[in-house]
């Protein structure tokens, strides 16, 4: 593996693909810092396995939603590990419930954390991207963005909200040298995706062609080619990593 010099950060980085995207940048060398809400226990057991990063790797406790805690977090990362050239928006929540029973305030805070957090972070970094001429943004969505799945119509319009805007920001920043793309994972192993009901799971599963669920590092190395110099002509794109769902 080639090494790649630089500086990135994680929203959401704690566990599940956020956690296999820091190992993956921590492995190519970059310096890495990610952030976490509910899971203290998990982000101090990834900086204890990162301990050889000798000052590489930084967690934050932050909640997406808080733009002024992302304003932050960024401007610590910059001045500890220095200027950001990967931001990584994978923080998100799944509320799964049928629309006729879906209160208010549980599609308020898919939305506010996937669509809204989205926005916040980027806001907060791309400013010093475009002074820079260079950076790289990568959104993690969903097939359900693009597929639409029953029982996520909260899910489904916040990660649709997340590819238009990683759409229409890659048209805005191109000319600065700054690269804005999207990777839509289906079924993966994670705790998110042990929350489903075993019957239901069965279900979910016969519909990826290629008979299984996908791994949280299948996802990582996705997010690290899209981050690097091999993909430097590619941006605006939204990259399934699927088995072949989309």
């Amino acid at each position: 593996m080639t090494e790649q010099p630089g500086v990135a950060l994680v929203s959401g980085g704690a566990r599940g693909i956020g956690r296999a995207i820091v190992r993956e940048f921590h492995r190519g060398g970059l310096k890495v810092a990610f952030t976490y809400l509910g899971r203290e226990d998990a982000a101090k057991s990834l900086l204890e396995e990162l301990s050889d990063a000798d000052g590489r790797c930084a967690a934050y406790r932050a909640d997406a939603r808080d733009f002024t805690r992302c304003e932050e977090v960024v401007q610590d990362v910059r001045e500890k590990l220095g200027p950001l050239d990967i931001l990584v928006n994978n923080a998100g929540v799944k509320r799964d419930e049928p629309l006729y029973r879906m209160s208010p305030e549980t599609w308020r805070e898919v939305i506010d954390t996937n669509l809204n957090g989205t926005f916040n972070f980027s806001r907060v970094v791309i400013l010093e991207m475009i002074k820079r001429q260079s950076g790289c943004i990568i959104n993690i969505v969903s097939v359900s963005g693009i597929l639409g799945l029953p029982g996520q119509t909260n899910y489904a319009a916040s990660k649709a909200g997340v590819i238009g805007f990683t759409k229409a920001l890659s048209r805005e920043v191109a000319r600065f040298n700054i690269r804005v793309n999207a990777v839509a994972p289906g079924f993966i192993h994670t705790d998110m995706l042990e929350e489903i009901p075993e019957a239901m799971r069965k279900k979910l599963f016969a519909q990826i062609p290629s008979g299984a669920p996908g791994t949280a590092e299948q996802v990582a190395k996705v997010v690290r080619f899209l981050a690097g110099e091999d993909a430097s002509y590619v941006t605006g794109q939204v990259l399934p990593v699927d088995g072949g769902m989309v």
